[in-house]
This record gives C-alpha cells, sequence and structure tokens, in this order.
C-alpha cells in the first residue's frame, strides 16, 4: 500500500503524517475547529433562536424590543460574507485568545460565522412544535423553562438533530476559509499544497477525506434524528 502511494501519488506521500503541513496534522485541525466551533456556535445559535421564538408577536414571552435586537443581530451576522468576517473581527480575536492567526483564533469567526445560520435553523424548527401543546403546557401552570425545555426541545429534537446536522456540514466548508488566517485543515491542505502547486494528487486526497467527514456526519445525524422521530411517537 505504502509503496502504491509513493508510486501514483507521490506528493501525498511527501506531505507524510505528522508535522506542520501532514496529514494527520491537518484532519486534526479540521477536527478541532469543527468541533469547537459547533460547541460554541451550537450554544449561541439556541439561545439566539429559543429567544427569537419566545419574544416574537405571539409568542410564549412577548417582547418586541429583545425580539428585534437578536433579529437584527442574526441579520447582520449571516449578512457578512465568511472571509470578510474574519478580517473585521480580527481585533477582537485578538482580545480573546491573544493571536490574529492560527488554529484557536480561527473558531472565534468560525464560532460568529456559523451562530446567525444555526439560529435561524433553530427557530424554525421550534416554530414547528404544534402550538396546541404549547397552550396546554400553560393551562397547566408550566414556567417558561418548562415550556422551552419540556416542549419546545423534547418536541422539536428530531429536527434539530437534522438542522444540527446541516450546520456542522456548513461549517466544515468553513473551515476550508479559515486557512487564510494560517488555521490550516484539509481545505487548506489542497489549496496551499494541492492547487498552488499544482499538486492535483493532494487536492484529490484532501477533498475525499472532507467527503468522508460530511459523509460520517451526515449518516451519524441522520440515524440520532430518525431515532428521536421514533421515541416521540
Amino acid at each position: 500500500m505504502i509503496n502504491w502511494i509513493d508510486k501514483f501519488l507521490p506528493n501525498v506521500a511527501q506531505l507524510g503524517w505528522g508535522g506542520d503541513a501532514g496529514w494527520g496534522t491537518s484532519i486534526f485541525q479540521t477536527l478541532f475547529m469543527t468541533f469547537w466551533s459547533a460547541i460554541f456556535g451550537g450554544v449561541l445559535g439556541i439561545v439566539f433562536g429559543v429567544i427569537l421564538v419566545l419574544t416574537k408577536e405571539g409568542g410564549v414571552r412577548p417582547n418586541k424590543f429583545w425580539f428585534n435586537v437578536c433579529d437584527k443581530l442574526v441579520s447582520i451576522f449571516r449578512a457578512i460574507p465568511f472571509i470578510i468576517l474574519m478580517a473585521f473581527i480580527a481585533p477582537v480575536t485578538q482580545k480573546i485568545v491573544g493571536t490574529q492567526i492560527g488554529m484557536k483564533a480561527a473558531l472565534v469567526p468560525l464560532t460568529l460565522g456559523v451562530f446567525p445560520f444555526y439560529a435561524r435553523q433553530v427557530q424554525v424548527a421550534l416554530e414547528s412544535v404544534d402550538t396546541g401543546k404549547i397552550e396546554a403546557a400553560e393551562s397547566l401552570g408550566a414556567t417558561t423553562s418548562d415550556i422551552i425545555f419540556d416542549v419546545y426541545i423534547r418536541e422539536a429534537r428530531s429536527e434539530l438533530i437534522r438542522v444540527s446536522t446541516v450546520t456542522i456540514i456548513s461549517l466544515i466548508g468553513l473551515t476550508a476559509m479559515a486557512g487564510a488566517i494560517g488555521a490550516g485543515g484539509l481545505g487548506n491542505t489542497a489549496i496551499s499544497y494541492g492547487y498552488n502547486r499544482f499538486n492535483s494528487d493532494v487536492t484529490i486526497v484532501a477533498t475525499v477525506l472532507v467527503v468522508i467527514l460530511i459523509f460520517i456526519v451526515q449518516v451519524v445525524g441522520d440515524f440520532f434524528a430518525k431515532r428521536m422521530n421514533h421515541q416521540n411517537r
């Protein structure tokens, strides 16, 4: 196998597994950025999504001021192209992580880049919950937190898993652009060590690895979404 790679994929073999540009390093960087950005962006997305649903007109706790604030913030961040967002918030990134370049620095723009997309997805998922169940919970004296966790999130958990899967897949795509600030990852390997150096074998292998990663996320997400859907029944 190693001899075959050396013969037909010489540039892939030359990068090796370790080191700053190795395949193992690139895979780790992509997974690191995806995981932590999904956690931070996911928390922000859920918070904003829940607030948008609760404070909208006709919601459980209607509040025009907070709805408009959250709605405008989500819309503004969603409208900024990711590559511009990285440059725009560079001073903020410097304050938070102490540097503007590297894998950890990429977490800030990745989080702010993915959370508005996820917030809208969460908003749509929660709004699909049967209003009759919400009204029934209110009539029984349920608190706001009870309605959030026992009605909204419980009833929409299957859909929330589906939108989370879509968001993570989108996030993997954003990590490719994070290479612009020295974050590394498979996307950076495909461009910097493949496309820019005319090493098509590197580009192909990096692309295949990204596709495999996305496929795994999709399969796992679909499995849990279907399982939660059956449990709801």
